[in-house]
């Protein structure tokens, strides 16, 4: 994945979603040839030059400020997740700790994992794989463990798994879109990790959805959100997400979590479920 390439179709892509009339510019009414701000327009805005900025959506930023990077994301309308990615993309990479593919859970997480008895809970490494889990994350997320290790990735299982569809229904599109989006949060903070880069292009290969999305260029971290299932035993269920980053030494773990409300409907069908893994051969589960 070229860098060059990644920053300036950021910036084109970001400053392709503002109108004039956003950022206070007249609109006279003339066909624009571009989607968005003109490149002058957003020299302008950032108080820079045309030349100055040129440069800097071609893809050179190494020699440019940090004053003039925060200048372009204010007159971009950069949140905080897209500003700190633009810095990253902006500068050489810095050396990164390598990740293997499939790295060794420490037992302490391991035990973690195992007195969660109420709460579905995933380890999931650097390229969105799945390392670890608890057995209610497998009653509520379908046979993963199944799967090849090269494919036990979230991003293989919301993009080519139909039971994760399934299981989202109307809120697929959604949970697929803020996937794609904190991707694009690890490939800033992991720039250089070949494994992620070729994660990406496989994804990208793999599944015209996951390919539109990606050409969006959405950035933004995972954050606390709820989701409502639709399982295939239990019901309709409502799970509030938390993503808990672990120490990224040596393993870059992240912890994801999924809690039901206390005494809610949600709560009793995760209940259920706990107790119908105790009926089945360990391992086993219906559907």
């Amino acid at each position: 994945m070229d860098d060059r390439t990644e920053l300036s179709q950021f910036l084109k892509s970001r400053r392709a979603r503002l109108r004039p009339q956003d950022v206070g510019l007249r609109d006279y009414g003339t066909v624009r040839r571009v989607a968005g701000l003109r490149r002058e327009e957003l020299a302008r805005l950032a108080g820079v030059s045309i030349a100055h900025y040129t440069r800097l959506e071609q893809g050179k930023g190494d020699s440019v400020s940090d004053e003039i990077l925060n200048a372009v994301g204010a007159a971009l309308r950069l949140d905080t997740d897209e500003l700190a990615y633009l810095h990253r993309i902006a500068r050489p990479p810095q050396p990164c700790a390598a990740a293997g593919a499939a790295p060794e859970v420490p037992a302490s997480l391991r035990y973690l994992l195992k007195s969660l008895v109420m709460t579905p809970a995933l380890v999931v490494g650097r390229h969105t794989q799945i390392v670890g889990w608890n057995r209610l994350a497998v009653e509520v997320f379908g046979g993963f463990p199944a799967l090849p290790p090269g494919r036990r990735t979230l991003s293989h299982l919301l993009f080519t798994e139909p039971y994760l569809r399934e299981l989202h229904r109307t809120g697929w599109e959604r949970a697929a879109r803020e996937h794609v989006a904190h991707l694009r949060v690890l490939l800033g903070r992991y720039r250089g990790d070949s494994g992620l880069e070729a994660h990406i292009g496989h994804m990208r290969a793999l599944s015209a959805d996951f390919a539109r999305m990606w050409a969006e260029h959405r950035v933004a971290r995972v954050r606390s959100s709820a989701y409502v299932l639709h399982h295939p035993v239990v019901g309709e269920l409502t799970l509030h997400r938390e993503l808990v980053k672990l120490p990224e030494e040596p393993s870059c773990y992240g912890l994801d979590l999924f809690a039901a409300e206390p005494g809610s409907a949600s709560e009793r069908a995760l209940r259920e479920l706990e107790s119908a893994w105790t009926v089945r051969p360990e391992g086993v589960r219906p559907g």
